[in-house]
């Protein structure tokens, strides 16, 4: 499986943006997939998590209320669309997919086997 992350930019404070996540591969919606964030100089952090099927997201704290994560399996894709941005916000966001059809969302990096390229999301203040 392969993972294109596209939609990073410089963006001002407060304001939004969609990222996408395309995937190659059949198998996509067998898939549970997830972002996670590197800001400058730090470590890697989870931040959102969508299962197989779309029915269960997870998110991580610092992001709740303005992060969502969604997926569009006849597309091969998912979003991560935030709202809000803050300059805390800023690092490359990478999506990942993991090749098992967990029930739930997954926050841990460990258990995904693909990783995309990242996209950089930059937030001016």
């Amino acid at each position: 499986v392969q993972l294109q992350a596209s939609g990073g930019g410089l963006v001002q404070a407060g304001g939004s943006l969609t990222l996408s996540c395309t995937a190659s591969g059949r198998t996509f919606k067998d898939y549970n997939m997830g972002w996670f964030r590197q800001p400058p100089e730090k470590e890697r952090e989870f931040v959102a998590a969508i299962n197989w099927s779309g029915s269960s997201t997870s998110y991580a704290d610092s992001v709740k209320g303005r992060f969502t994560i969604s997926r569009d399996s006849a597309k091969n894709t998912v979003y991560l669309h935030i709202d809000t941005l803050e300059p805390e916000d800023t690092a490359v966001y990478r999506c990942a997919a993991a090749s098992a059809r967990y029930p739930v969302p997954i926050s841990v990096s460990e258990r995904y086997n693909y990783w995309g390229r990242g996209t950089l999301v930059t937030v001016s203040s």
